[in-house]
């Protein structure tokens, strides 16, 4: 006998916003261990976190800021606050990305850093993911939930803190070939052809 009823599990993997918020948590508990760890431990921990601000933020401006810039009355305005705090946030975890993680100034950094991500993400959560829940129906949270793990899958692993936007971090650096590769996926994702 099969049941038709999903696991909580199950349906946080089919809705955006339950996907992106439960980052947010991982994110804070990334934190959490680096801050309580040292040496490789703390740079184990600090890579990890590292990697997964990079594809969280490149994820939401590849998917979820395009389609919240257009749900909704103020759109425009909310993603371009968030575009402007993630930016900020670029640039303070590349300076702690250029220090070693057991020196002084290390800790301080990358609390001032937890505290502006930590707005970043109350601000989203606030103002962004809550009119995606109000407004878009389950079939889209699904869909951006899908497009949002495929542009994960071919993110950069670190931010590029002097470039703005999906489109220009994915381009910098070594990454020139990950945004076709992304735009497809997510295209493929959304059920779009190229």
């Amino acid at each position: 006998m099969t049941s038709t009823a999903q696991t909580p599990d199950a349906a946080d993997q089919d809705d955006v916003v339950a996907l992106l918020m439960r980052q947010h948590g991982d994110i804070r508990n990334l934190f959490d261990e680096v801050e309580r760890t040292t040496g490789d431990d703390r740079r184990d921990a600090f890579r990890r976190l590292v990697r997964l601000l990079a594809v969280h933020e490149t994820a939401e401006q590849e998917v979820v800021h395009p389609f919240a810039r257009q749900l909704f009355d103020g759109g425009q305005g909310v993603v371009a606050d968030r575009l402007a705090e993630e930016k900020h946030a670029k640039q303070a975890l590349a300076q702690l990305d250029a220090m070693d993680p057991d020196s002084p100034g290390f800790l301080p950094g990358l609390r001032h850093l937890r505290t502006d991500v930590m707005e970043h993400a109350r601000a989203e959560e606030r103002y962004e993911f809550a009119q995606l829940r109000r407004r878009a129906d389950p079939e889209r949270l699904a869909a951006l939930a899908k497009a949002v793990k495929a542009a994960e899958a071919t993110a950069p692993t670190h931010p590029h803190p002097a470039v703005q936007g999906a489109a220009a971090n994915m381009a910098a650096g070594p990454f020139a070939a990950l945004m076709d590769r992304t735009k497809d996926a997510v295209r493929k994702a959304m059920g779009k052809d190229g």
